[in-house]
């Protein structure tokens, strides 16, 4: 009788150690970047986002990190977005701005071209030369396929080619962006050969004109968009022929293509090409955890052009709102309740427009860096003869050409200080100094710590400026812009939610490097390859 209960207990704990040694994870992670949405929208516009909408049901029912910072600059779209899926800011993954000045090829690097591929799933030959080998380090989604020797999917879906690509990473099963030649989705030979018959299918149904036929009306009365400064600024930009409501987009039909992306329609067409992708991947339908990487492209588009204070970005916001709502009760019903993780940030968030702060007596102040370039060129041409010798002013980083330099056997130290002087002398620049002056100038700690983890040496400039708080870099006289280190672009939402995750609230400091490490912890896999972000505690059950 007693060898007998032996057995029984032996069986027993042999059961328990089985069932407690498997590994539990969701079925299936959706990662949301919202292109350009800066942390306050989630209170600005709280009191009018749907009950079932994405927002309020992700704040109340899920976790909040109210306090997430972007630990570096320049604060733009491929950094934003290769960050969050790798845990590695633009000094260790490379990706030093949507594009930069290579040192070595001495020409200006789109962040994700690629010559030796060719594009899928349209004609134009450039508009699918892109993949993620300028990004050198790997996401969460290569770690996913590795922990599950590749039976984990990942698929990426944005208007953007960046926006899809980079949170893709080097593995994945699929990555789609938008064609504003053709209207469709395509991707490259790094990924396939041929799209697959459902991209096809949904291109065919030409969920463009459809959009185009409807245009953009506001979602409510005009009179209750009382969070916006009034329409028709002419500090905005006219981007679909006009400033004001309601937008006629039946001109566009057949002849443009581009202009569905600064419209709402913009995020509901990468809506429904996720939906058909994760029916048509069968993401989420077995035990191999899967990831859906989405991001929404339209809210910079509409932000760049309107500016974040315009009727046009709260009405964009607000319909979000229900298409992220949409999207949760989809996946509710596709892979099940409590079956899911999501998280939702931004890649940066914005300034407003200087000429809208300066109505209110705030100040901002559009700078004409090119102007300044342009005749600190001339005065180096008088002074050491030769070519020119600033060959880029991007990411508010200046290059010097080396290659003549050196042939000239011209001292660049002596170059860059003549620079840099000149620049300090500038009403408009707050600060310039030598990049290799970085860690030694003196400059406030934050500052720092932001322009070292954006400096990768063979992308970056030679020389670093500054500006004022709400000041710009002046691509055109409406509009506005982001990447620099203040929190109007550097400050983002952090929100997560189902599976795995604990109901509430964090204040401390939180970083974009720490979204890949906390879904690491949450899947118990291992942390991207140049991860330096620490997994968020409170978030994980």
């Amino acid at each position: 009788m007693q060898k007998n209960r032996l057995i029984l207990f032996l069986i027993v704990l042999s059961i328990s150690f089985s069932v407690g040694a498997q590994i539990q994870r969701p079925k299936l992670v959706v990662g949301i970047v919202v292109d350009q949405m800066r942390w306050d929208y989630l209170y600005r516009f709280y009191d009018r986002y749907a009950p079932n909408g994405g927002f309020k049901r992700m704040l109340t029912q899920g976790h909040t990190c109210e306090n997430t910072l972007m630990p570096f600059a320049p604060t733009v779209t491929a950094c934003g977005h290769s960050t969050i899926y790798s845990g590695a800011p633009p000094a260790i993954s490379g990706i030093a701005g949507n594009s930069w000045w290579d040192k070595y090829e001495q020409r200006n690097v789109y962040c994700t071209e690629d010559k030796t591929v060719h594009t899928v799933g349209a004609s134009n030959v450039g508009v699918g030369q892109q993949s993620p080998r300028n990004l050198f380090v790997n996401t969460i989604g290569d770690e996913l396929r590795l922990a599950t020797n590749f039976k984990g999917k990942v698929i990426s879906i944005a208007l953007k080619d960046r926006g899809s690509i980079l949170p893709g990473g080097h593995s994945a099963n699929g990555s789609y962006w938008y064609d504003g030649n053709s209207g469709n989705f395509i991707t490259s030979s790094y990924f396939m050969q041929e799209l697959p018959t459902w991209v096809t299918a949904f291109n065919q149904k030409k969920w463009v004109n459809n959009y185009y036929e409807k245009g953009w009306s506001l979602l409510y009365p005009i009179s209750t968009y009382t969070q916006s400064t009034a329409d028709d600024k002419n500090y905005e930009t006219a981007t679909l022929g006009g400033r004001s409501f309601p937008y006629n987009l039946q001109v566009f039909i057949n002849k443009d293509y581009t202009k569905i992306g600064t419209t709402p329609m913009g995020n509901s067409l990468t809506l429904e090409m996720a939906k058909t992708a994760l029916l048509n991947e069968q993401l989420g339908q077995d035990a191999t955890t899967d990831l859906l990487a989405i991001s929404f492209s339209s809210p910079d588009l509409i932000g760049h052009s309107y500016g974040p204070n315009s009727i046009e970005s709260e009405d964009g916001f607000l319909r979000l709102d229900k298409e992220l709502g949409q999207l949760l009760d989809f996946l509710d019903s596709k892979v099940g309740k409590n079956a899911y993780t999501v998280f939702l940030s931004a890649d940066h968030g914005v300034a407003h427009i200087p000429e809208f702060l300066t109505e209110h007596k705030i100040p901002a102040q559009r700078i004409k860096v090119s102007e300044i370039t342009a005749k600190l060129n001339t005065m180096l041409l008088n002074k050491y003869g030769g070519q020119k010798i600033i060959v880029s002013d991007d990411n508010y980083q200046m290059h010097i050409n080396h290659p003549w330099l050196d042939s000239a056997g011209i001292n660049k130290k002596s170059v860059i200080n003549f620079i840099v002087e000149y620049l300090n002398y500038q009403p408009t620049i707050y600060n310039a100094f030598a990049a290799e002056d970085l860690n030694t100038i003196p400059l406030n700690a934050t500052i720092r710590k932001m322009l070292n983890n954006g400096y990768f040496p063979k992308r970056s400039g030679d020389v670093f400026y500054m500006l004022h708080p709400a000041n710009m870099e002046a691509w055109s006289n409406t509009g506005t812009t982001h990447s620099l280190w203040n929190p109007y672009d550097a400050h983002i939402p952090l929100l997560w939610y189902g599976w795995g995750i604990k109901q509430g609230k964090t204040n401390r400091d939180t970083y974009m490097t720490d979204i890949a490490a906390t879904l690491a912890a949450l899947l118990k896999i291992q942390m991207p390859n140049g991860c330096v972000g620490q997994p968020i505690t409170e978030v994980i059950k």
